[in-house]
Parts: C-alpha cells; sequence; structure tokens
C-alpha cells in the first residue's frame, strides 16, 4: 500500500471530556510554510456554522516531536512555519457538544462528527486522497460509507481505517461511532445498513421492509443505484427532526417515540425518502453554482428551490407510490402544506429564486419577524413542483415530471455536469411541449399567488379555506409559564397597526384578565369593526392599546375529493398520484 500525503487521526478515548482529539499528519511537505483550513459550513446545510469556534489547544510539531511555529491568519486558517522537507503532525481538541446532523457530538454513549466541523484540509492537497483512523473505546465500532482501507501483507492492522478519494469525498461521509444497533438489507441488488444510537421502539422488520420499497420505487425512477452500498444513521433523541444528505449516505434525527405513532412514523418515511432522493438531486445532479465548494464562505445557488423543493414534492409522493401508506394520509399531508403556504404573509414578500439566493441569511436563521418577511424555499418549492407536474401532464398526458428528472439525470447527472438556472427552465419547457417562461416569471421569478386552486380542481379536489370562529386581531400567542407571551404579529394585521411586537405579554382584555386558553373564547364575543383595549407589558413597561379587529381571516386551508368530479379529473388524479380519486368507486390503488 502507498501511504498517502494526509492523515488523520481521531481519538476518541476520552468521550466524557466531550472533546475528539484530532492529529493531522502531513507527509513530506516541501514549501517553506503549510496552511491548514477548516471549513466554515458543510455541503448541504446553508449557513456559515463557524466550527473553528469549537477548536481549542492547536499545536503543530515535527514527527520527532519538535514544536514548529505557527499563527492564526483568519478565523478558521493557521499557517505553519518552517515546514520544507518535513512530516508535520498538527493536534488540536475539538469540543463536540451539538447533537445535530450537521455537527459533532461525544458523550459516553456514543460519537458522531460530520467532517467538516472537525478534519481541516490542506488546500494543495485537497483533491488528493486521505486517510481516516479512528481510536474509540472497546467495544465501540466506526460506521461511515467510505471504504476501508486495504492493509498491504506484512503491515500491522490498523482497526477503524478508511479511506477517501479527496477532501470533498471525505466531507460528504459523516461517522457514527460506538456500541450500536446495526441492521443490513438488500435493495435493488444492492447492500445497505441502517446503523441506530439512541433508545426507541423501532419495529425494524417494518422499517426495513418500507425503506426497500421506497429505495427501489426511487431507483425505478432514476433507472439504477449510483453506489455499491448506502448507510442510513439514525439518531433517536426527545423531539428531534432533521437530515442531512451526503452522496452514498445519510444522517437521521427523529424523535424516539415518533416510530411508534401511527401518525408519526410515515412522516418518518417520507423524510427517509426526501434524504435518499438527494442521492440524485443535489449529490449528482446540482447546480453549477455547487459544483466546486468553496468552504470559506457563502456558495449563492438560485436553484435551491429545485435541489429542496423538487425533493420535498417527492418525498409523501414516492412513498405514497411505493404503498408505504394511504392516499388519504398524502392529501391530508398536502392540505397541511397547503395551509402552512397560504397562511404565510411573507409569500407575497420573497419570490422563490430569491429565497434559494438568500437561503443564507435568512432560511436557517429564523426569528419572530420572518414569517412576515420570507418564504421557504423547501415549502413553495414543493407547490411550484406541483404545479409543474400538473400542468406538464395537462399539457402531454403521456408525460409527468418525472421526464424532466430523467432527461436531467441523463444531460447532467450522470456526466455531474452541473446545470444553469436557463438550462433547467429550458428542460422543463421541453417535456411540457409549451414555453414555461411566463410561467417562472410568475412564481419563480415574481409573487404572483399561485394557481393551486385552479390546477387541483383539474384532478378531481377542492381547496377551500377553513375561517377563524371569531374577528382577525393578527396575534399568535404561546403560554409561557402561565404569561400569555406574543410569538408572531402578522404584518399590516389590526394587531400590527395597534403597535403590538413580539415579546409582548397581554395582561387584560377590555379591562379583564386574560391567558392563552381564554384569549380566543374571549373573542368570539366581539364582531368585526370593534375597538377593544389591550393591558399588555412591553418590555418592563406597563401599557395600554386600542386594536380594531377585522374580517376572520382563513385559519387552515382544507383539500377534499370533489364528489361530482367528471372521468377526466379522476382519470387526472390517477395518473399523478396512481391511486383513485377517494370516494370514487373502482379501488385505492393500481
Amino acid at each position: 500500500m502507498t501511504a498517502t500525503r494526509l492523515h488523520y487521526r481521531v481519538d476518541l478515548t476520552q468521550p466524557w471530556s466531550h472533546c475528539f482529539k484530532v492529529a493531522v499528519t502531513i507527509r513530506d511537505w516541501q514549501d517553506e510554510s503549510l496552511l491548514l483550513c477548516l471549513p466554515v459550513w458543510t455541503p448541504g446545510s446553508y449557513l456559515v456554522r463557524e466550527y473553528s469556534r469549537h477548536l481549542q489547544e492547536f499545536r503543530a510539531e515535527t514527527t520527532d516531536g519538535l514544536p514548529l511555529p505557527w499563527r492564526k491568519v483568519r478565523k478558521n486558517h493557521w499557517q505553519i512555519e518552517g515546514t520544507r522537507g518535513k512530516t508535520v503532525v498538527v493536534r488540536f481538541s475539538m469540543l463536540a457538544t451539538e447533537l445535530t446532523v450537521r455537527t459533532n457530538h461525544l458523550d459516553s454513549t456514543h460519537g458522531f462528527f460530520t467532517p467538516a466541523a472537525l478534519l481541516p484540509y490542506v488546500p494543495e492537497l485537497r483533491h488528493q486522497s486521505c486517510e481516516v483512523e479512528i481510536v474509540a473505546p472497546e467495544p465501540w465500532q466506526a460506521f461511515t460509507a467510505l471504504p476501508v482501507l486495504t492493509q498491504s501483507p506484512g503491515e500491522p492492522v490498523v482497526p477503524h481505517r478508511f479511506q477517501a478519494d479527496n477532501y470533498d469525498h471525505l466531507v460528504d461521509s459523516p461517522f457514527e461511532i460506538g456500541p450500536l444497533e446495526v441492521h443490513h438489507f438488500e435493495a435493488a441488488g444492492k447492500p445497505h445498513r441502517w446503523v441506530t444510537w439512541g433508545q426507541g421502539p423501532v419495529r425494524y422488520e417494518q422499517l426495513l421492509a418500507d425503506t426497500r420499497r421506497i429505495i427501489e420505487m426511487e431507483a425505478a425512477l432514476f433507472g439504477g443505484l449510483p453506489y455499491d452500498n448506502y448507510l442510513f444513521i439514525l439518531h433517536l433523541s426527545g423531539g428531534a427532526y432533521g437530515g442531512l444528505e451526503h452522496r452514498d449516505s445519510t444522517v437521521l434525527a427523529y424523535d424516539r417515540h415518533g416510530l411508534a405513532e401511527p401518525e408519526s412514523y410515515p412522516r418518518f418515511l417520507q423524510l427517509v425518502a426526501h434524504e435518499f432522493f438527494h442521492l440524485w438531486n443535489v449529490k449528482r445532479l446540482r447546480p453549477q453554482a455547487l459544483e466546486e465548494f468553496d468552504y470559506d464562505r457563502e456558495n449563492y445557488a438560485p436553484s435551491l428551490w429545485f435541489c429542496e423543493g423538487v425533493t420535498s414534492y417527492y418525498d409523501p409522493l414516492l412513498p405514497l407510490r411505493a404503498g408505504c401508506y394511504g392516499v388519504e394520509f398524502f392529501l391530508d399531508g398536502l392540505g397541511k402544506d397547503l395551509s402552512r403556504y397560504l397562511t404565510t404573509p411573507g409569500r407575497q414578500i420573497q419570490p422563490l429564486t430569491e429565497s434559494s439566493f438568500d437561503a443564507w441569511i435568512k432560511l436557517y436563521r429564523r426569528d419572530a419577524w420572518s414569517d412576515n418577511q420570507q418564504m421557504s424555499y423547501y415549502l413553495k418549492g414543493q407547490l411550484v413542483t406541483m404545479l409543474l407536474d400538473l400542468e406538464i401532464q395537462r399539457h402531454q398526458p403521456e408525460r409527468c415530471f418525472d421526464d424532466v428528472l430523467r432527461r436531467l439525470w441523463q444531460t447532467h447527472g450522470q456526466p455531474e455536469r452541473g446545470y444553469r438556472e436557463d438550462e433547467l427552465r429550458r428542460l422543463i419547457s421541453d417535456v411540457a411541449g409549451v414555453n414555461l417562461e411566463a410561467f417562472f416569471a410568475a412564481y419563480l421569478d415574481g409573487l404572483e399567488e399561485l394557481p393551486l386552486g385552479e390546477a387541483l380542481a383539474r384532478v378531481g379536489l377542492t381547496l377551500a379555506p377553513s375561517l377563524q370562529p371569531h374577528p382577525f386581531h393578527g396575534l399568535r400567542v404561546a403560554d409561557e409559564g402561565g404569561r400569555c407571551r406574543v410569538k408572531f404579529v402578522a404584518a399590516g394585521s389590526p394587531a400590527a397597526v395597534a403597535g403590538l411586537e413580539p415579546g409582548d405579554e397581554l395582561l387584560a382584555l377590555d379591562g379583564f384578565r386574560i391567558s392563552v386558553d381564554s384569549l380566543p373564547k374571549r373573542l368570539k364575543r366581539y364582531q368585526p369593526g370593534d375597538r377593544l383595549g389591550l393591558t399588555l407589558f412591553h418590555g418592563d413597561e406597563l401599557v395600554n392599546r386600542r386594536l380594531t379587529l377585522a374580517e376572520p381571516q382563513p385559519a387552515s386551508w382544507g383539500l377534499t375529493p370533489n364528489p361530482e368530479a367528471t372521468v377526466e379529473q379522476r382519470q387526472a388524479f390517477r395518473r399523478w398520484t396512481g391511486c383513485d380519486l377517494p370516494g370514487q368507486s373502482g379501488g385505492d390503488r393500481q
């Protein structure tokens, strides 16, 4: 075996310290100085996370233990001097106390790390292969999608040693280490693993069967699986939710009790379908802006609506097609997504392409004002994809959005050539057989209301609002230790005009004490146009506000099958979902 020039050693033998001990060895360096850089973000999670804030005890030395001078030249760059002709060893500790799918966590039960959050790179060696050695307590095992390093005859065996083709490959391969539960299964002719940390009532026989169905459905869509094996890493804890895609693996976080709940388990399958779908859409089929990662700064991409919105559209649809749940559950979830979208004022402020571009400063930095100012490219992208799918099927009944993905996979995904936004739009129009530039201008670049009701009516569904049971005020409140706290104030609402703000504590309505539970009941006594008095704490100041109520607004939107749907509408629904429209004769599924 020919040794690589870059070797990482990650020591977990003191898990009680919550610190990974890292040694980076750079062999035979031929320049007077060496620059070591730690990423500020990780691909798939579009926020500068400043991973270097957790790094401590940095030092540099030769293999003989002689110290080398170094200095920090940027927040995440270290320059080491006197390195010519030497093998350089850099050592540091990394605090690992954040249990998310994009950070690092180490305690007495396991170790998990995202390579971008732990392992620095040498710019000149970024495209060369590297090794990772894990030193863990017995009997912990290390799991990653990276291949195990092959040992040469006569060479001592080093446990838990892996090799990456280059630094990007390493970053795309998270590590889970510990005394973990492992389940092997095969799907579409390829080996797969579920590795679980945390306790929870997981029915693995059902989970493996459902995962297999999802994998085979997605493989059929794209024409096969583009990997040799795949790893699912699952973190179970209280109230957790999230996922992060990687090239040959994914990390999922879910509430430990949710997998046993009838309503929650299908949602988990949608999370599985979402992150697995990303191994095509974004990992191999990606925007040109994400072709070459810059780990030092934001990587702006106006096509994140496609990366995440299209994936969000398919994550409930593919488990439905695979038979993991029924069409009623699918429609119920779609109705909730439509309600979230139609009750978010920010949809009238932020266009979809702007939402994609501004992910770095908005989506992951939500506050009490966010719903008034921004729109998630996940959610709106999902609904725009649905409209595009239905528009394609309206013009070309033998086609659907699947054909967009297949063509894009052939032209850009398989050769791994990043697409431009104009290429993407042109290809969608070609599949639809009509020019969709007006559609893109209105709903991607513009702020026109999405024609959701019209499109859904063509497949036999009725979209209708459910009004609030009281006049509109524009407040969203929550109980905080018995206090009625304002959490959100809708832009332009009566509450906003009256001067209320998030953080205010409501005390009394027209002179009588109120609570989170009593507020909606009291408001039912009033009519639109009534002017009522609110007593509240604004900060630490006791103030009175006058609020004029308005006409009731939609609290939610319901999606129901049209009992009088025509034959054409029922056929369109079946082409879209693969199922019969609920309430119609002829069974539920093909």
